[in-house]
Order: C-alpha cells, then sequence, then structure tokens
C-alpha cells in the first residue's frame, strides 16, 4: 500500500506539535474547526491531508503567527491520492496511452459531475475541499487529450458495463462522444456479451513516455502498480491487444453511444 505524501506526514507533525505546545486538545481544535477528533488525528499522523481549513483554525488557536498557515501552499500540490502520484507524473510525459477501463469512465474522459459523484463517494470519506481539489486536478490532466507539442495518441476501450451504471448520465455520454471525435482518440466499448476472460480481471493502462520508456498500470481495492518491468508490459500489451479485438471498431463504438443518447434524450 502507497505510503502517505512526505508533506501531508510533515505538516502533520508540524500541527500536533504546535497543538500540543499551545495546550489545545484534539477535542478543542477537532470543535473549532467543524471536524471529529479522529479526522483531526488522521491529518496529524499524515495519514489525511491536512486542509486548509484545520491548518487556519488551528494558526490561531495555537498562536503560530502564520507558520500553520503558510503550509497551505505546499499541500496544495498534492492533487492525487498517493498511490497515483507516480502515474499522474508519467501521464504528463505520454506520447501514447492505451486504457481499458471495467468500472469507471476513464479520469480523462470524465464530466465535471462525473468525477465529483465518484470522488464524493469515497470510502474512506474524504473531506469536501479535497473532494474539490481532486475534480478539479482531475479535469486539468485531460488537456492532455488536446495536447500538441508532443501529440499523444489515446485509446480507450470501455466495457458496457461502465456506461450502464447510475453515475453515467447523458451529459456524460455526450462527453464520451464528443471525444471519439477527436483525430488523436480511438474509443472503443466492449459489450458484455463480448467480453473475454482477460476483460474481467479489471482496468489496465500501457503507457509510452518522451523517452520511449513503456509502463504498465493498475489500480485495485488495495493499491496500484506502475511497471516498467519488461515482462508485466508485455503481458499488459498482449491482454489490451486482445481485449481491443474484441471490443466494437470505433465507428461501431459511436453508433452504440449515439444510440445511448438518443435513448436517454
Amino acid at each position: 500500500m502507497a505510503e502517505s505524501p512526505v508533506m501531508w506526514r510533515f505538516v502533520g507533525n508540524q500541527l500536533k506539535r504546535w497543538r500540543t505546545k499551545a495546550k489545545v486538545s484534539r477535542e478543542q481544535l477537532a470543535e473549532a474547526a467543524h471536524y471529529s477528533p479522529d479526522t483531526i488525528k488522521a491529518m496529524e499522523q499524515g495519514v489525511r491531508m491536512p486542509t486548509a481549513r484545520v491548518l487556519d483554525v488551528a494558526d490561531e488557536l495555537c498562536g503560530a503567527d502564520g507558520m500553520l498557515s503558510a503550509a497551505k501552499e505546499y499541500l496544495s500540490r498534492e492533487k492525487y491520492p498517493a498511490r497515483a502520484q507516480e502515474f499522474m507524473e508519467r501521464e504528463k510525459e505520454a506520447i501514447s496511452l492505451w486504457w481499458y477501463e471495467v468500472m469507471y469512465v476513464p479520469g480523462l474522459l470524465q464530466t465535471k459531475e462525473y468525477a465529483h459523484a465518484l470522488i464524493d463517494n469515497h470510502v474512506p470519506v474524504v473531506d469536501e475541499e479535497i473532494v474539490e481539489e481532486r475534480v478539479a486536478a482531475r479535469l486539468e490532466r485531460q488537456s492532455i487529450l488536446v495536447r500538441r507539442k508532443p501529440p499523444v495518441s489515446l485509446s480507450f476501450v470501455i466495457s458496457e458495463a461502465v456506461l450502464l451504471a447510475p453515475q453515467v448520465d447523458l451529459g456524460q455520454l455526450r462527453h464520451l462522444l464528443k471525444a471519439s471525435e477527436l483525430p488523436n482518440v480511438s474509443l472503443q466499448v466492449l459489450p458484455c456479451d463480448q467480453a473475454v476472460a482477460a476483460a474481467l480481471l479489471g482496468p489496465v493502462i500501457l503507457l509510452e513516455t518522451r523517452d520511449h520508456e513503456r509502463f504498465a498500470y493498475a489500480e485495485g481495492q488495495l493499491g496500484s502498480l506502475l511497471s516498467a518491468a519488461p515482462d508485466l508490459v508485455s503481458r499488459a500489451t498482449e491482454r489490451l491487444s486482445m481485449i481491443r479485438a474484441q471490443a466494437l471498431s470505433p465507428a461501431e463504438s459511436a453508433r452504440f453511444l449515439g444510440e445511448m443518447v438518443d435513448r436517454h434524450e
């Protein structure tokens, strides 16, 4: 399981030190900042990112003279969950990306409303401030879809089951259809009755950077894996190639999505 970002742990440690020095109890800080004591504890331990509100309230309660509030600038740079941060850095360098998704609309193709619905229902629960920051970060990533220097070749395969989820509304379906029209984007739908066994094993991403390094990435319930190991990259390539071959063609997929849009209108 990925370790919490070092900045979370450092700021959490400083928060606890200032609170202890000022003889402010965890319960007092929690009440003043409108959080539970357990949430404050998690922030002090670096398990959860200390929020701007907690830092500002603690700064005033503990007489930190801006020392705690100043940490907000550095924490705002942690835009992604700890387990995904390395992948996000590689994604910025990508010139080619193959993405198969069996559970959710790929992050690069999500609408703001869909992204918010997913992140806001995260388990364990995250604070609204963090929800908004992560939604904004996810939308910011989508600039890769139209980036021209260097251009990026993007191939997505989405299981039909993803499109049948209640979070996928008319706006999300239209967004997918519009994205499929981009010249550097290939979007395919894998019908449930055409799914091969490999397609049931979970999502997988294959990524190539500007330096022609190739990475395989997968997320699961308990963690994620980003690897450049040749055997894993080869396995991911083979699996993705098989899934793409079983999916509807881009043209057939566009018609499939168009029909779903018509049914929702």
